[in-house]
C-alpha cells in the first residue's frame, strides 16, 4: 500500500497539492465529475486514493456527486469533491441539506471565468457569494482561499479539520491561476487532525441533534453502530423528529449560524505587513494577492506608507479583523477579479470608517503588480 503523506519537497501543481493535503488529512472517499479547472485533483485521486485503501467515485455529474459524499460521511467516511462555480451551482440543494445535518465534508471549488460557462480556462474569484448563500434560508458555512500551491496543500488539511470540529461544509476557494499554479510544496513528517467527535453514550441514551453548550455542535453517530440516527431536511429538535414549531425553528437555525459566525475570531486567519504606520491598506486574497503584495512591498521601498492584508479565511467574514487592521489608515484598495463582492464586506465591516476603493477585474486577465502601484498611487 502507497503513502499517505509524501514527506519531503516536491513541485506540484496547486491541484497536486491539494489533492496530497486531502489524503494527508485522511481523505476515504471522493467523488466527482470531471471540470476544468478542478480536473486534475480527480485525475491524481482516481490513482492515488484508492492505492492508500480509500475509495474513488465518478459521480454522473455534480448533483450526484454531492449526494454521494453526503451518503459516504454518515457511514463513516471523510469526504471531498472538487469543481468550479457552474458545478458549485448544480451542489447549492444539498449544501443546504449537509448544512440542516451538519455533515462534514470538504469542497474544492477552483473558480473560473464566468458566469455560466463562462471562459473555462480562465481564472477570476467570482463565487465568493456563491458558496456562502447559494443556498435556500439561514445557516452558516466555511471558506479558506489559498494563494500558493503550497497552501493548497496546508488549507485543503485545515478544510478537513474546521469541516469536522463545526460539522460544517467547508469548501477551499482556489481560482484557476492558482489551481495550474506550480511551485515547491514542503510536506512535513506529521499532519494534524482533529478527529469525528463520536457519541461518548450508548445508544438507548444518545439524542443526536444535542448539541454541547459551548460548541454548539452535536456528536455524530454513523450509521451501522447501533444508534438511531434520522438525518432529516426538515426542521427538527434535538430529537431529530419534524417540526413546524417557532421555537424550535428558531433554536436550531440560529445554533446553525452562529456555532460558526459566532467563532470568527477563532477561525479566521490572515497575512498582514505594514499596517502600523500605514496610511493606505491594500486588501486582497487567492492569487490577487500575490500581486497586491509585490506591489505594496515595491510602494513601501519607494517610502509609500502602505499595509496589506491578505484574507484566507472569507466565511465567516473577520469583520473585527478588519476593523483592527485598519488601524490609522483612513483609505483602503481592495483588489479582486470581480465586479465588486469582497468589496461590499469590507465596506460594511469597516462601517464608514474608511473610504474603500475597488480595483476590480473581472476575471481573464489578473491584476499585475505595477496596475495595483498605480491604482494606489492616485488613492494615495
Amino acid at each position: 500500500m502507497e503513502k499517505r503523506l509524501l514527506t519531503g519537497v516536491h513541485l506540484w501543481q496547486g491541484n497536486e497539492a491539494c489533492a496530497e493535503g486531502a489524503l494527508a488529512a485522511g481523505l476515504t472517499l471522493f467523488a466527482g465529475y470531471p471540470i476544468t479547472p478542478a480536473t486534475e485533483i480527480s485525475e491524481r485521486l482516481s490513482a492515488r486514493l484508492p492505492a492508500v485503501g480509500g475509495t474513488f467515485v465518478q459521480g454522473a455529474d455534480e448533483l450526484d456527486s454531492i449526494t454521494i459524499i453526503i451518503g459516504a460521511a454518515w457511514g463513516g467516511a471523510k469526504v471531498l469533491t472538487a469543481t468550479s462555480g457552474n458545478g458549485i451551482c448544480l451542489m447549492q440543494e444539498n449544501i443546504g441539506y449537509a448544512c440542516i445535518t451538519e455533515t462534514p465534508l470538504v469542497v474544492v471549488d477552483c473558480q473560473r471565468a464566468g458566469p455560466a460557462t463562462g471562459a473555462a480556462t480562465k481564472t477570476m474569484q467570482g463565487d465568493f457569494y456563491t458558496v456562502r448563500y447559494g443556498s435556500n434560508a439561514d445557516y452558516a458555512i466555511i471558506a479558506l482561499a489559498p494563494s500558493s500551491p503550497q497552501e493548497m496543500f496546508d488549507l485543503t488539511i485545515e478544510a478537513f479539520n474546521l469541516s469536522e470540529q463545526y460539522r460544517v461544509p467547508t469548501f477551499v476557494m482556489a481560482d484557476e491561476a492558482i489551481a495550474h499554479m506550480r511551485e515547491r510544496v514542503v510536506v512535513p513528517e506529521h499532519v494534524e487532525d482533529f478527529p469525528r467527535r463520536k457519541p461518548t453514550v450508548p445508544p438507548d441514551q444518545f439524542v443526536p441533534w444535542r448539541a454541547d453548550p459551548e460548541t454548539m455542535v452535536p456528536r455524530m453517530a454513523h450509521f451501522g453502530e447501533g444508534y438511531s440516527m434520522p438525518v432529516p431536511g426538515l426542521t427538527h429538535g434535538e430529537d431529530g423528529r419534524p417540526s413546524a414549531s417557532y421555537e424550535i425553528h428558531s433554536a436550531m437555525v440560529r445554533r446553525l449560524v452562529d456555532k460558526v459566525e459566532s467563532k470568527a475570531d477563532q477561525i479566521a486567519r490572515y497575512e498582514a505587513l505594514f499596517l502600523d504606520d500605514a496610511e493606505v491598506v491594500v486588501i486582497a486574497y487567492g492569487s490577487v494577492a500575490r500581486s497586491a503584495e509585490r506591489a505594496v512591498r515595491d510602494l513601501r521601498a519607494e517610502g509609500v506608507k502602505v499595509g496589506f492584508l491578505r484574507l484566507i479565511t472569507l466565511w465567516p467574514f473577520p469583520d473585527a479583523l478588519i476593523r483592527r487592521a485598519l488601524g490609522k489608515a483612513r483609505n483602503v484598495v481592495v483588489a479582486e477579479m470581480s465586479v465588486g463582492k469582497l468589496v461590499r464586506e469590507v465596506e460594511r465591516a469597516l462601517a464608514g470608517a474608511a473610504e474603500v476603493k475597488l480595483f476590480s477585474k473581472p476575471g481573464v486577465s489578473l491584476h499585475t503588480p505595477r496596475e495595483i502601484i498605480s491604482f494606489v498611487r492616485e488613492v494615495a
